[in-house]
This record gives C-alpha cells, sequence and structure tokens, in this order.
C-alpha cells in the first residue's frame, strides 16, 4: 500500500522522467493526461446507485430522511466530508450539508450561530459514528447549526473538521434575507462531539466563498480554496499551531512569473514545471465588502479558476481548479511546501482535455495506492459524474459512476485506508466503497 510520502516521490520521478526526455510542455500535457485502464470496466449497478469495477462493492450508511439521536432526521445536500478516530474502536464521519435559509433543517435546531427570522439557519454538519470494525452505524446527530451553504471543509492533526461556509452574506444579500449575522467563516468541530457544539466563527482566517481547508502537520498552517471564477489561494498562519481560535495571519499565494494559471487565454502554466512561491500578507480578513480576493489580486496574488477540494499529504498538497485549464475541464495543482528555509513551489499536476479524464473535478483526496481520488462535479443538460482516479505520472480512469442525478462528495478514507466513504449530495446517501485497491492495471 502507498503511501502519501511515496506517492510524492513516484510523481517526482514521472515528471522528472518527462523533463529529461526533453519534451515540451505542451508535449508534457499530452502524455501526462491520458487514460489509464484503472481497475477495468464499471459494472452497472442493479440499485441504481453506483457503478464500480469488479470486485469493489459498497455499502449504504446514511440517508436522507434517517431517524437521528438528537430527534431530527439526516439532512439533505451532503457536501464535504471527513473521517477521524473516535476512541479505540469508533470512526466519525463528520458531514457539511450545504444549507441555504429557504431549505428543511432536518427537525429544530436549537441551538447555533446565525438565524433567520428567528430560526436557526438549517447549514451545519452531522455526525456519523461507526464501528471501526464492522462500519455498523452507532449514532447520528446534528453536531454544528447555524451556518450557511457549508461546502466543503478538512480535518486537523489533532483532531477536529473544518467546516467552510460557501456564502459571504449578510442581511439583505441572497440568501440573506431575515439573517441576523454575516456569514462565510470558518467553523472548527471536535470529532468527539456528543451533540451541537458551540459555534464559534474563526474570524482572523477570513471572510470569503470558502471551500475546502487542509492542515500542514509539521507547522500548523491551514491552506484554503475559495470557489470563485477569479479566486485566489489562501494560508492562515496561527499565532499559536493547533488552536485557530488564537488569531492569526491571512495571506494569499503569488506564483513567480503568473499572474493567472487558469490557462484560459494563455497557457501560461505548463504541467510538471515547477514554480516558486511566496505569500502576501492580507489586511482586513473579515471583508465586510467581499472583497479580500480583489484586494490580493492587486497586491500581486495569483488568480485561481475556482478553487475547490483541498488534501495534505505528508510533504505536499492538492488542490482542484474546477473550471481552469484551456479546456475549462479542470485542473490538480500541487504545492510542496519549504522545509528548513527552502521557499514554496508548484506545479500544475494535472490539466484534463477531454470529458472522459475528468469534467469538473471538486473533492479530492489520496488512495491507500497512491491515486487522487477526484469526485466530478458538473451540472449540464445531462448529469452524469463519476468518481475519477489519477495516477502519480497522471492518467486518468474512472473508478465510479453514480446513477443519481447529482454529485459524488466528500471522498474520505478510514484510517486503516480499507474504506473510501463519499456521499451522494442530493438526496443526501453516504456510502463505503472497499475493493482491491492494489489490483491496479498499468496498461
Amino acid at each position: 500500500m502507498m503511501n502519501r510520502r511515496r506517492f510524492m516521490g513516484a510523481t517526482g520521478t514521472a515528471f522528472a522522467a518527462l523533463l529529461c526526455s526533453g519534451c515540451s510542455g505542451r508535449e508534457q500535457l499530452q502524455k501526462a493526461t491520458q487514460i489509464a485502464s484503472g481497475y477495468g470496466p464499471l459494472v452497472e449497478d442493479p440499485n441504481g446507485l453506483l457503478d464500480l469495477p469488479n470486485g469493489f462493492s459498497y455499502r449504504l450508511l446514511s440517508s436522507l430522511g434517517d431517524a437521528m439521536r438528537d430527534g431530527g432526521s439526516v439532512p439533505d445536500k451532503a457536501d464535504g466530508m471527513g473521517c477521524l478516530p473516535r476512541g479505540a474502536d469508533e470512526i466519525v464521519l463528520i458531514r457539511n450539508h450545504e444549507l441555504t435559509p429557504q431549505d428543511e433543517s432536518g427537525g429544530e435546531i436549537s441551538t447555533g450561530f446565525g438565524m433567520v427570522n428567528g430560526t436557526f439557519v438549517p447549514g451545519g454538519t452531522t455526525h456519523v459514528v461507526l464501528d471501526a470494525e464492522t462500519l455498523a452505524v452507532k449514532d447520528q446527530f446534528r453536531s454544528l447549526g447555524g451556518t450557511i451553504r457549508n461546502c466543503a471543509g478538512g480535518v486537523t492533526p489533532w483532531g477536529t473538521w473544518l467546516s467552510c461556509e460557501e456564502a459571504p452574506v449578510g442581511p439583505g444579500h441572497r440568501y440573506g434575507k431575515g439573517l441576523n449575522k454575516e456569514h462565510g467563516w470558518v467553523f472548527e468541530v471536535p470529532a468527539n462531539a456528543t451533540g451541537l457544539v458551540d459555534a464559534e466563527p474563526l474570524v482572523a482566517m477570513g471572510r470569503f466563498n470558502h471551500e475546502a481547508a487542509c492542515v500542514d502537520p509539521d507547522s500548523g498552517l491551514v491552506y484554503q480554496t475559495e470557489d470563485r471564477d477569479d479566486g485566489v489561494l489562501y494560508r492562515f498562519v496561527p499565532t499559536i499551531p493547533g488552536q485557530l481560535n488564537a488569531g492569526g495571519r491571512l495571506q494569499a499565494m503569488q506564483i513567480a512569473g503568473i499572474a493567472d494559471s487558469r490557462n484560459w487565454s494563455d497557457a501560461s502554466m505548463l504541467v510538471g514545471q515547477r514554480r516558486a512561491v511566496s505569500w502576501i500578507d492580507l489586511d482586513e480578513p473579515e471583508a465586510p465588502a467581499d472583497d479580500l480576493r480583489l484586494r490580493a489580486q492587486r497586491a500581486g496574488a495569483t488568480l485561481i479558476a475556482r478553487g475547490e477540494g483541498i488534501h495534505m499529504g505528508e510533504e505536499e498538497l492538492y488542490f482542484c481548479s474546477t473550471s481552469g485549464g484551456t479546456k475549462r475541464l479542470g485542473q490538480i495543482f500541487r504545492l510542496i511546501p519549504g522545509r528548513n528555509g527552502a521557499a514554496d513551489e508548484i506545479e500544475l499536476f494535472f490539466e484534463s482535455t477531454s470529458e472522459q479524464q475528468f469534467n469538473y473535478g471538486d473533492n479530492l483526496v489520496v488512495a491507500p495506492n497512491g491515486h487522487l481520488i477526484v469526485c466530478e462535479d458538473q451540472y449540464t443538460d445531462v448529469v452524469d459524474n463519476h468518481l475519477r482516479g489519477i495516477t502519480p505520472d497522471g492518467r486518468a480512469y474512472a473508478l465510479g459512476r453514480l446513477r443519481l442525478q447529482t454529485e459524488p462528495a466528500g471522498a474520505c478514507f478510514s484510517p486503516d485506508g480499507k474504506w473510501m466513504f463519499v456521499n451522494a449530495y442530493s438526496p443526501t446517501r453516504t456510502l463505503a466503497i472497499t475493493g482491491p485497491w492494489d489490483r491496479f492495471m498499468e496498461a
């Protein structure tokens, strides 16, 4: 089973071979975005839920409307999700729900962060507590309430989930009619919660159209994506690593020589080409005018096209640019934080050139064999979203096909690497997938 450190090494070796061969950047792109065989053809699911390769299977763990311990029911629009250990024999899925004030809450919320017309806003998180061995559902309850459009987030090394609001709105704004507070924050939810937590916005981490977050366990730095066509990548430098509520500095990424990484009109970012990264300090992170990205760009920050899923490995992180690339089908960037005084570096790891590679990548995670698993998030006349795998040398393949007219979201792995968990966004379905992760077909 390949760990994240070996994945980084394999990725670097693959691209080093391309560079040494004398390929041009465009030839690198063509070679590094081919389609692999993966685990073989997908087998049609007789239950009409999720097609998987032969040898793989899934379990349905939780569904919209299921009764929860707190008297409510499982809400809709399950999006980002993290898996964390919880005691000696339990694991917990902390699941975002991207609900707006107009959506059903799944039951009365007794406390939370914000209200609309006297009622707590329905967005937030639910906990799904599982037996670590059998995956039996032992408990389900709401753990965060009063928030809006909790899209994605990320787990922390200290056993919490960062739940991100994709809604920098306030009274009088879209989604904001009747609101009593401004939204667009990050909230922290502990794995060991037993009910609704006190919802404290981490204001110093910025107010913007949040998507996802990940933490570098060595430094405690938090990286955050922004789901906007003209977004940037943010980095939060905590005053006290591991204590995000103690404040810190918010920064934006600047790629040396690259003002715009989107490759829409000028393919300035080439697959496999590394560039140095610096970070720009940002003032007024609470951004009442929702202008953080605009101020960052004026200061020199690099444009990112709809930054969404982000995942931290041992020495590198990956993030999706959903609509980036010359075909506007999506990009994946690889950021290597500098160690021992070295500068940070970034490379365009993957750029989709066809819908068969992937179409609008969103959440992503590293699989036990070191491949990236990407959740597609495209809504066209015919919604046909897949789980896509990406090999360390940049070849895409189909791992699964969601048969519902919605998106897969929140892919994450159990601590032992045996199970991958994923949501069907709406109606909410939370699945556990297992199979021969080491049986990859190279041809």
